[in-house]
This record gives C-alpha cells, structure tokens and sequence, in this order.
C-alpha cells in the first residue's frame, strides 16, 4: 500500500489529462481502458465486469468528466491543428507508463483522443461505459494553440537575430542585447517547457541539450550563434510537428464520417438517438444521402451507398435486403432500414480508427533503439563537453577557449538530426499509405514489408472475389436430338432443381437460368448429398440430378462427359453435370471470378524485383492452375488444409528469404501471423485487421505492390537521414579538435542537418511510387 500511496501522492501532484486519467484507472480495479476525445469532450471507460459493477464505473467516471471539463477552456489540443499541449508533450511522443502491483497502463495520443490502457490485457469481451459532458460551448480560440505560436516564436526570434545584427553594427549594444534577449525567449520557450517534462520524468532528451548549448553561447559571447541555434531548432520542430499533424489527419477524416446520431425505429415511431446508444438488434432507418450510422445489415428498402470512404470503391454499390452495410458510408437515393449488428464502438470505421491511433504509437525497430541510444548519448554528450571545459584547461587552454570548445562540442554532437529522422520518415509513410486506404500497424511493419523477396497469396476472396458466378453450359449431343432441345430441358432442369438449394454454386447456376428467362416449377422431392450434389424428384415423378461425377458413380458416364468435365476443370471452373429423364444433357460450369487487378498487381510484384508470387489455396489443382495462367503466378500450392499453408510458408522462406502473406484474414489467420509480414485484404472480417500487420481495407490488390514500394522507398529515406545525420556529427566533431571549428559555423551545420532529414522525410507525404502511376 504504500508504493500505491506513492504513486497517487506523485500523480495528485502532476497537471496533465493522462496523469489524472491514470489515477482513476489506478483506483479501480478492474478498469482496462480509458479514452477521451477532446473534439466532443466524450470519456469512455472500458471495464471488466466481473471486478467492477456498472454503477461504480459510472462513480469513477464523474470526478473525471469534472476534472477534464476544467481543464477543456484553456487545452489547446482542442484545436484540429496543434500538435500537443505544453503539460503533456510526452504522452504524443514517448508515451507516458505507470505501474502498480504488476499492473502496467500505458497512454497514447493520436491528436483528438487521449487513451489510457492496460498492457497486455488478456483478450476477452468487455462492457463499455459511454458518457458525454459538454465541458465548453465554444472552440478553443486558435491564439491559444501551440500550432500558431510555434511558427509564430520561430519567426519572432528570426527578427530579432536580424535586428540584434542590425543594432550591432550600428553599436547599440543595448539594443542589441535586448533584440537577442527577445529571441532567446521565443526560440527555447517550447524546448524549455517540453525540456523541463522529460527532466521531471528522469530523462535527457536534446531539448535539454540545445537548451544548454544556447545558454553557454551566450556565456561566451555568442549570443547570435546561441539565437540561431534556438531558431533553427525551433524551425525543425515546427517541421516534425506538421509531420505528425499531416498524418493525424487519416483519423480526423475517419472521424468526421461517424454519425452523431441514428433514428431509430420503435414500436411507436421513430427516435432520434446518440449512435454510442445503439444496440445490437435495433433498427435504424436511413434516409437518402444520410450517413450510414452503424454497420448492420438491410432488412428493408434499396438503394446504392457510396462506400468510397471506408472501402475505397469508385463506384456505389446496390443495396438490398441482405445486405451488409457500414457506419460512414453515404445512402444514396432510397431509404434504407438496417438492423444493428455492431455497437458503435465495434463498427469497422472505429476499428480502422483504432488501427490508425495505434499505427502512430507503435514504433519502428529503429526508432525504438534510437530512442534508448538518445538517453544514453545524451549522458555522453554532457559529459564530453564537461571534460573538454575541465580537462583543457589542465594542458594550458585558456578556461574561455575550454569552454567555447565545450560548448561547441555540445552544440555538433547533439542527436537531433538521428532522433527526428525516424519519425518523420516512418509517419509521412503511414500518412501516405492511409491514404490509399493501406493500413500499417505501426513503423516496424513497413521495415519488414521493405526486406519481402516472396509474397504468397490466398486464392479465394483474395486473387479472386469470393463469388461463383456461372461461365458456361455444353450441351451434350444426341443423334437425331437437336442441340436446342437438350440446352432448353437443361436450363429448366437446373431452375426447378437448383431453386430448392442454398449452396453457393446452385445459386450461380439458377441466377443465370433465371437471367435467360426459366422460372423453377415444382418438384415433389429434393435430397442433397453432400460433396456430391442434389438429387430431385421432377413434378412429372421422373428423376433429376445436377451434381460432379462422384455423384453419378452407380452409372456409366460417357467418354464425352468425362472430357467435358475436365475441360472446364482445366479452365478454371467447376463442372456441375445436369442429368433428368435418363439422359446427360449438360454440363455446367461455375467458377470464382478473378479480380479484375489481380493480374496487373502481380505484374508489380515482378516489376518491383519480386521473383516468387505464389499461391496457396484449398482449392483443387486444375483449377488453381487455371487461375495462376490468368494472374501470372508463379508458384501453385493446391489442395491444402490451412495448418499446411504453414509448411508452403515456411518452404518458401527458405528459398528466397522474408516472405508476405496475403489472405481474407478468415482460414488464413495461422498464415497471417506465421508469415514475416502478414497483409489482411478487405474491409472484412475482426479477424482480418487484428492478425495482419499490414490491411488493404479497399479490397485493391493493386495496393499491394503500393504497400511494397512505399516502404522500400520509406526504409530508402530513412537510410539516407540516418547515414547524413551520422556523417555530420561525425565530420563537426572531427573538425571541433582539428580546425577549431567556430560556433556559428557548428550551429549552421548541425541544426541545417536536422531540416535537411526533416525535409527529406515529409518527401514521402507526396511520394507516389512508380507502379501507382502506371
């Protein structure tokens, strides 16, 4: 208990939003997250409720919404542009950790929603508390928000290092020094508060270090290089924070598409409700060019929704009872009713959400290492430059020249180019790639995705839509029986008999039977026979079957039968044969449709140097086959069971190296995770975006060369900042002991190298890669 008292003593005195959301999440047990969202002063509180009852998660949330909404009128981070308010700059960049008795929470903050979470939480259901104050009526003014001011200062302190000059050369010393004075004020005073943060958390980071640098310039009597010091680190921050700013913006835009409220449908009429009240079950009408509130499915009505948003379809996709359709999307020009099959919390938008917040949160490989080399550095640095002001001295320097040498060291060898570089890089590729609606999870998915050799790939709903769709019917041929009649009696055989089956090829073959204009009749009787096909009683007493050859193995099937079945095998489809009265009279064929990019997406991947694109399916041989002729696939692995996809996967890698999984993320979930890097297709399944570490939720495959490019491009730019940066601070530090390096000419060099990577990074928010233009 008196850790536990420690840590609330310490947090009671701290004064950011994460600290007195931890304490909440610290007192209640039980608790597994909290979010609060600024842009509608909305909390959430995610607990379990067999250690915390619903009324005392409500207890627990009052005191907070009132705490919060104290705080709304002067937080600048209810303005869209800002970066991060002066009280928690660590929550946006280092994310801030608290534990107690073996419980870990963590914050992280994606620019609109504040979260306070519980480490590897075990995965199991939670129930959801939701609840809205409106803690100000107005937006914060935007004189208030550190987006404006950062700038602002950087400017402010350019002038006065200009009029300092100015006064200089006119010999107003004063004058001059009260110029330099305004811009040391304006160029450090973010870097003094963010600076100050890390120093209460017990760390270093190279605010501290420029900060230092400036004041020690200005102790020698550099106080014009110490102001353009200030300057040019100032200007570099402003740089990383559009970064950042830029690819917030993909959650913004996704928020803005959540409806605030859904007219739902009662006993008595229709209500007007907040969508967070929606339940699973409850109906919801839609009315034309409305926003679809929640994920659901039709139950009356038609009409065409604009999925563009969340799926990146071009075109509007009909709707009709049956349907799935998604919160977000736009209801074109008929009224809809749609059944809840989703809370508002769980729909795909907030799960796409969810996945971009975390994107921005989960680092890089890199980055994770440059962050610990920074702490350590940063001793090294400071202890450097203390041991060349000490130590000179002690060979016969002079302790001014000691101390400008040292101050100068301190100045070239800060990491702010090698820190900066990562995450300017990795976020304009996340933000580039949302997009396109590709999804990564993070900075480390896009380094392993850059190292890919091999990509296999998921034949059904992936290289292909999932759908059957019927391709052919062959008429057999009988002497003296016109071809006409045999195709007529088999069209109709199929409608009366296939009407009476839900299997997904019966229901290929009757829509095109209907689509020529055969209604089904009646039949007296109708029996499936699994793996095999349907056998019917006709209404005239006679027998029909519609099924593979398995299904007629009590009879003599004719040479041109079993030639036509493997024809159609070869090409792709699956042969059905239409048997009634005694005779064959068809054969029908139904077969997946391939997607229309598919064989263009595999050409980028060869394109972009890929020597194996493989595919891996349960499908049978032949018609794998087919469909690898028609897409270009390299390698065929048919026939397999999905604990098998393992072994093709693990074949692979040891022949060409890191190997991509590409999959609909329901069967292929053991491969998703298995694989180096696992790329989940569609606007699907929970599966599909919780295993995959890379989602293409517009159902595109020409996304996937994309993905691939960017970040090989992304993971180029990188390599770039991280070698430049390196040899900079090399080649002044170097040049400190052998050419007596000046001041002004170290500050230009260091802090020029950090908005050269800066800049270099944010190249990639613009960056189209060579297979998106073709």
């Amino acid at each position: 208990m008196g850790v536990i008292r420690y840590i609330r003593q310490r947090l009671a005195e701290a004064d950011s939003c994460a600290d007195e959301m931890a304490k909440v999440a610290l007192a209640h047990k039980g608790i597994r997250r909290i979010r609060y969202r600024y842009k509608d002063d909305m909390v959430e509180v995610e607990y379990d409720p067999r250690q915390l009852s619903e009324a005392d998660a409500q207890r627990a949330a009052e005191p907070l919404l009132r705490e919060l909404g104290v705080r709304i009128p002067t937080c600048s981070l209810r303005d869209p542009e800002v970066g991060v308010c002066a009280a928690c700059p660590s929550v946006a960049q280092h994310g801030k950790r608290w534990h107690v008795n073996g419980v870990a929470y963590r914050a992280s903050f994606d620019g609109e929603t504040l979260t306070i979470e519980q480490e590897n939480a075990p995965a199991e259901p939670t129930d959801r508390i939701l609840r809205r104050v409106k803690a100000i009526e107005r937006p914060v003014p935007r004189w208030r928000s550190r987006a404006l001011w950062e700038p602002i200062f950087s400017a402010l302190t350019l002038l006065m290092i200009v009029a300092g000059g100015l006064l200089r050369w006119q010999e107003q010393a004063g004058l001059a020094n009260f110029a330099y004075a305004v811009a040391y004020l304006a160029g450090g005073y973010f870097g003094v508060l963010d600076g100050y943060q890390t120093l209460r958390e017990r760390r270093l980071d190279v605010n501290f270090l420029m900060i230092a640098a400036a004041i020690g310039a200005a102790i020698v009597g550099e106080a014009p290089e110490g102001a353009t010091l200030l300057f040019l680190f100032s200007l570099s921050n402003t740089l990383q924070n559009y970064a950042l700013a830029r690819s917030r913006r993909a959650v913004r835009a996704l928020m803005a598409l959540q409806p605030d409220t859904a007219l739902r449908i009662t006993p008595t009429g229709t209500e007007t409700v907040p969508v967070e009240e929606l339940q699973v079950g409850d109906r919801v009408l839609t009315r034309p060019g409305d926003r679809i509130p929640t994920d659901g499915v039709v139950v009356r009505g038609e009409s065409h929704v604009d999925q563009s948003p969340i799926t990146g379809e071009s075109v509007p996709v009909h709707k009709t009872a049956g349907d799935l359709v998604y919160a977000g999307t736009i209801n074109g020009n008929g009224t809809l009713e749609i059944e809840v099959r989703a809370p508002a919390a769980e729909t795909l938008l907030h799960r796409i959400m969810r996945l971009v917040e975390q994107a921005q949160e989960q680092k890089a490989r890199t980055q994770r290492w440059l962050e610990r080399f920074e702490q350590r550095y940063a001793l090294a640095v400071i202890g450097g430059a203390a041991l060349v002001a000490l130590g000179l001295p002690l060979l016969g320097w002079s302790f001014a020249d000691a101390f400008y040498r040292s101050m100068t060291l301190l100045v070239v060898a800060s990491p702010c180019a090698l820190v900066i570089s990562t995450p300017a890089t990795l976020l304009s590729a996340i933000a580039n790639a949302a997009r396109r609606g590709i999804l990564f999870k993070g900075g480390e998915p896009i380094e392993r995705l850059s190292t890919v050799r091999a990509v296999a790939i998921d034949k059904t709903g992936t290289l292909t839509e999932g759908k059957l769709e019927f391709t052919e019917l062959v008429p057999l041929r009988y002497d003296g029986v016109p071809a006409v009649e045999l195709e007529t009696k088999a069209w109709q055989v199929i409608a009366d008999v296939e009407s009476r089956s839900e299997h997904p090829l019966a229901q290929a073959l009757l829509h095109a039977a209907e689509a020529r204009g055969y209604s089904p009749r009646p039949v007296q009787r109708v029996e499936a026979v699994p793996g095999k096909g349907i056998v019917a009683m006709l209404e005239d007493g006679s027998e029909a079957r519609i099924g593979n050859l398995r299904l007629f193995e009590d009879m003599t099937v004719p040479d041109a039968v079993q030639q036509t079945v493997q024809q159609l095998r070869e090409a792709g489809s699956t042969a059905m044969i239409v048997w009634a009265n005694g005779r064959f009279l068809a054969v029908a064929g139904a077969a997946d449709k391939i997607r229309p990019e598919a064989a263009q997406a595999v050409a980028q991947l060869h394109a972009l140097g890929i020597p194996c694109v493989a595919m891996l399916t349960g499908d049978a041989e032949p018609i794998a086959r087919a469909v690898a002729r028609q897409t270009g696939v390299d390698r065929v692995y048919a026939d397999l069971l999905p604990d098998e996809k393992l072994d093709a996967l693990r074949q692979l890698s040891a022949e060409y190296g890191s190997t991509a999984m590409v999959g609909d993320g329901v069967n292929d979930a053991p491969a998703l995770a298995a694989a180096e890097v696992g790329v989940a297709m569609g606007a699907g399944t929970d599966v599909a975006l919780e295993t995959a570490d890379v989602a293409l939720v517009g159902n595109d495959l020409n996304n996937l060369p994309y993905a691939l490019a960017l970040s090989r491009r992304a993971m180029q730019v990188l390599k770039q900042n991280l070698i430049f940066a390196t040899g900079v601070i090399v080649v002044l530090v170097i040049l400190t002991f052998t050419a007596n390096l000046r001041l002004p000419i170290g500050v230009v060099g260091h802090e020029g190298s950090t908005l050269i990577v800066v800049l270099n990074g944010l190249r990639l928010l613009m960056y189209r890669p060579p297979t998106a233009r073709s």
